[in-house]
Protein backbone atom coordinates (compact mmCIF):
# COMPACT_ATOMS: atom_id res chain seq x y z
CA UNK A 1 0.00 0.00 0.00
CA UNK A 2 1.00 3.63 -0.50
CA UNK A 3 1.75 5.87 2.35
CA UNK A 4 1.14 9.59 1.15
CA UNK A 5 2.74 12.65 3.40
CA UNK A 6 1.25 16.29 3.65
CA UNK A 7 3.12 19.14 5.14
CA UNK A 8 1.74 22.32 5.43
CA UNK A 9 4.00 25.52 4.85
CA UNK A 10 2.34 28.67 6.58
CA UNK A 11 4.98 30.96 5.28
CA UNK A 12 3.93 30.53 1.87
CA UNK A 13 0.30 30.82 2.44
CA UNK A 14 -0.86 27.33 2.98
CA UNK A 15 0.91 25.76 0.08
CA UNK A 16 1.74 21.89 1.15
CA UNK A 17 4.12 19.23 0.10
CA UNK A 18 3.06 15.89 -0.54
CA UNK A 19 5.07 13.10 -1.02
CA UNK A 20 4.85 9.36 -1.82
CA UNK A 21 8.53 8.66 -0.57
CA UNK A 22 9.38 8.57 -4.91
CA UNK A 23 8.10 12.11 -5.97
CA UNK A 24 7.25 15.38 -4.53
CA UNK A 25 4.09 17.82 -5.42
CA UNK A 26 2.48 20.45 -4.17
CA UNK A 27 -1.27 21.94 -3.07
CA UNK A 28 -2.54 25.11 -2.22
CA UNK A 29 -6.13 26.55 -2.09
CA UNK A 30 -6.87 29.75 -3.68
CA UNK A 31 -6.52 33.33 -3.01
CA UNK A 32 -10.01 33.62 -1.89
CA UNK A 33 -9.15 31.30 1.36
CA UNK A 34 -5.63 33.12 1.90
CA UNK A 35 -3.52 31.29 0.11
CA UNK A 36 -1.39 32.22 -2.92
CA UNK A 37 -3.09 29.68 -5.27
CA UNK A 38 -0.03 28.74 -6.24
CA UNK A 39 -0.85 24.85 -7.13
CA UNK A 40 -3.69 22.66 -7.94
CA UNK A 41 -6.31 22.44 -4.65
CA UNK A 42 -7.14 19.00 -3.18
CA UNK A 43 -10.40 18.69 -5.25
CA UNK A 44 -8.57 19.41 -8.37
CA UNK A 45 -5.81 16.63 -7.45
CA UNK A 46 -8.82 14.25 -6.98
CA UNK A 47 -10.09 15.23 -10.31
CA UNK A 48 -6.86 14.60 -11.79
CA UNK A 49 -6.18 11.23 -10.58
CA UNK A 50 -9.36 9.93 -12.46
CA UNK A 51 -8.23 11.65 -15.93
CA UNK A 52 -4.39 10.38 -15.31
CA UNK A 53 -6.14 6.58 -14.35
CA UNK A 54 -8.09 6.70 -17.35
CA UNK A 55 -5.76 8.12 -19.79
CA UNK A 56 -2.84 5.21 -18.57
CA UNK A 57 -5.44 2.39 -18.61
CA UNK A 58 -6.21 2.99 -22.12
CA UNK A 59 -3.25 3.41 -22.76
CA UNK A 60 -1.96 0.13 -21.25
CA UNK A 61 -5.24 -1.89 -22.53
CA UNK A 62 -3.99 -0.65 -25.91
CA UNK A 63 -0.49 -1.88 -25.69
CA UNK A 64 -1.37 -5.34 -24.35
CA UNK A 65 -4.06 -5.65 -27.20
CA UNK A 66 -2.39 -3.71 -30.14
CA UNK A 67 -5.86 -1.88 -30.62
CA UNK A 68 -5.34 1.76 -31.20
CA UNK A 69 -1.88 1.49 -31.62
CA UNK A 70 -0.88 4.92 -32.94
CA UNK A 71 -3.53 6.26 -30.83
CA UNK A 72 -3.32 8.83 -28.34
CA UNK A 73 -5.46 9.36 -25.28
CA UNK A 74 -6.63 12.08 -23.57
CA UNK A 75 -9.10 12.74 -20.93
CA UNK A 76 -10.89 15.94 -19.52
CA UNK A 77 -12.75 15.52 -16.31
CA UNK A 78 -15.10 18.72 -15.04
CA UNK A 79 -16.32 19.00 -11.84
CA UNK A 80 -19.79 19.54 -12.03
CA UNK A 81 -21.60 19.68 -8.88
CA UNK A 82 -20.46 19.27 -4.93
CA UNK A 83 -23.88 18.87 -2.89
CA UNK A 84 -24.65 17.84 0.48
CA UNK A 85 -27.75 15.87 0.84
CA UNK A 86 -30.49 16.08 3.56
CA UNK A 87 -28.60 12.84 4.83
CA UNK A 88 -25.75 15.29 5.11
CA UNK A 89 -23.94 13.01 2.85
CA UNK A 90 -21.83 15.13 0.30
CA UNK A 91 -22.87 14.50 -3.51
CA UNK A 92 -19.86 14.92 -5.88
CA UNK A 93 -20.39 14.84 -9.88
CA UNK A 94 -17.66 14.78 -12.11
CA UNK A 95 -18.04 14.85 -16.15
CA UNK A 96 -15.60 13.14 -18.12
CA UNK A 97 -14.64 13.41 -21.37
CA UNK A 98 -12.41 10.23 -22.88
CA UNK A 99 -10.77 10.82 -26.70
CA UNK A 100 -8.93 9.10 -29.20
CA UNK A 101 -6.76 10.85 -31.85
CA UNK A 102 -7.77 9.08 -34.47
CA UNK A 103 -11.06 7.78 -35.94
CA UNK A 104 -13.02 5.14 -34.00
CA UNK A 105 -15.73 2.64 -35.52
CA UNK A 106 -18.87 2.22 -32.84
CA UNK A 107 -17.79 -1.05 -31.78
CA UNK A 108 -14.05 0.76 -30.90
CA UNK A 109 -16.01 3.75 -29.17
CA UNK A 110 -17.95 1.02 -26.92
CA UNK A 111 -15.16 -0.56 -25.97
CA UNK A 112 -13.05 2.26 -25.10
CA UNK A 113 -15.90 3.38 -22.77
CA UNK A 114 -15.94 -0.23 -21.20
CA UNK A 115 -12.19 -0.09 -20.74
CA UNK A 116 -12.29 3.45 -19.30
CA UNK A 117 -14.66 2.62 -16.73
CA UNK A 118 -12.56 -0.25 -15.23
CA UNK A 119 -9.73 2.36 -14.95
CA UNK A 120 -8.98 1.57 -10.95
CA UNK A 121 -9.71 5.39 -9.57
CA UNK A 122 -13.32 4.95 -11.29
CA UNK A 123 -14.02 1.99 -10.05
CA UNK A 124 -12.70 3.61 -5.97
CA UNK A 125 -14.91 6.68 -6.83
CA UNK A 126 -17.61 4.64 -8.02
CA UNK A 127 -17.63 2.47 -4.88
CA UNK A 128 -17.76 3.00 -1.36
CA UNK A 129 -14.49 4.80 0.83
CA UNK A 130 -13.40 4.83 4.07
CA UNK A 131 -11.55 6.57 5.88
CA UNK A 132 -10.27 5.71 9.30
CA UNK A 133 -8.93 8.94 11.10
CA UNK A 134 -6.27 8.84 14.11
CA UNK A 135 -4.70 12.04 15.59
CA UNK A 136 -0.83 12.21 17.14
CA UNK A 137 0.35 15.04 19.52
CA UNK A 138 3.60 15.85 20.34
CA UNK A 139 3.34 15.84 23.89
Amino acid sequence: MSLITANLHRATGAITTLSNGRHTWTSDVPKTHGSLDAAPDPHDLLDSALAACTVLTLELYARRKGDWANSRFSCAVERVSETRGEDGQVHYRLRREVSADGPLTEDQKIKLLEIANKCPIHRLMAGQIEVDTAISAAD
